[in-house]
């Protein structure tokens, strides 16, 4: 009986617990690297350790959303996954046919044992059950650098490639979405911009370095403050802070709308746009840009989700 209170409690908690702590950038290790076997087999290193997983597995777990994602849009099935907080997008997941898995922070390692997954895939908000993860399965984290975002997507794609002998799917999606942002870099100029994030009616700054520094590393934005703090929660700011900024573009993503907040707190569009941020060249010239949460706070990082993204932030310059 404790223990079915302790699975309800955590069901209902999920969507709180989904906090920006839980997505951060992992440790300073390399990206997953695939190594082949002539065995079948392909060894995999990645941030938290090495796993051996054979090719072409065919019960596969899914603990992150960006490679939920990317195997989604190789129609690769999947048999197992948290429900809870899924993206919109991938609202397919929902059917029974489908384990749920437990959450993102907490899986359900009692469902786990007796599915016997051929191999697990986690991100860094179940990086904490890790160790008994890989009790039950070859488990293999698939978090970004945002550090080196580029570099850390494209050997995250390279790991799927390999292990589902999708080599040239991926190489030609990759392709695809490179030729997007090299487009959108060669006319995003000198614009400076501001990202920012809100959730529980407060505003917080992302930077260089941050989970959202695509925009400035790949897209070419160029950052209005180099200074921001580089925190999984961004650096709390004022309406004062972005009339001072004055930038040219803001993009703004509302994580409310994905993971829950303070109750009567109000959307993004009513934090935004006030009295101080209306005297901004981004909201005199409307390139205030409300990005999608569930493709930029749940799921970046996947296939789809990262096409998505660059489309997105090309409105600034439309």
């Amino acid at each position: 009986m404790k223990k079915a209170i302790t699975l309800i409690l955590m069901s209902m908690l999920v969507v709180g617990m989904l906090s920006a702590c839980g997505a951060k950038s992992t440790s300073t290790k390399s990206s997953p690297s695939p190594a082949a076997s002539s065995s079948g087999e392909i060894k995999i290193t990645h941030p938290l350790g090495t796993a051996t997983v054979k090719k072409n597995p065919q019960k596969i777990a899914v603990f992150d959303y960006a490679t939920l994602d990317t195997l989604n849009k190789l129609g690769i099935e999947v048999s197992a996954l948290p429900k809870a907080t899924l993206p919109k997008y991938l609202s397919k997941y929902n059917d029974a046919k489908y384990t749920e898995a437990g959450t993102l922070f907490e899986p359900d390692f009692e469902k786990l044992n007796k599915l016997k997954p051929d191999v697990i895939f986690i991100g860094a908000r179940t990086a904490a059950a890790y160790k008994e993860l890989e009790k039950i399965a070859p488990t293999i984290q698939m978090s970004l650098d945002y550090t080196k975002y580029a570099d850390s997507f494209a050997a995250n794609l390279n790991v799927i490639g390999q292990v589902f002998g999708k080599e040239k799917e991926v190489a030609s999606e990759l392709k695809t979405i490179n030729s997007s942002i090299a487009d959108l870099k060669a006319k995003s100029g000198s614009s400076k911009t501001l990202i920012v994030l809100t959730t529980g009616g407060k505003t917080s700054a992302y930077g260089l370095g941050s989970r959202f520094s695509i925009i400035h590393d790949s897209y070419g934005f160029t950052p209005v403050d180099s200074k921001i703090e580089v925190s999984p929660h961004g650096q709390s700011i004022s309406n004062e802070y972005i009339a001072e900024k004055n930038p040219d573009v803001l993009f703004v993503i509302d994580r409310d709308t994905v993971a829950g907040g303070a109750a009567g707190a109000a959307p993004a569009k009513t934090i935004i746009e006030n009295d101080l941020v209306k005297k901004t060249n981004a909201y005199k010239n409307g390139r205030i840009v409300y990005l999608d949460a569930n493709y930029w706070y749940l799921s970046g990082g996947g296939l789809q989700s990262d096409l998505e993204m660059v489309k997105e932030a090309t409105q600034a310059i439309k």
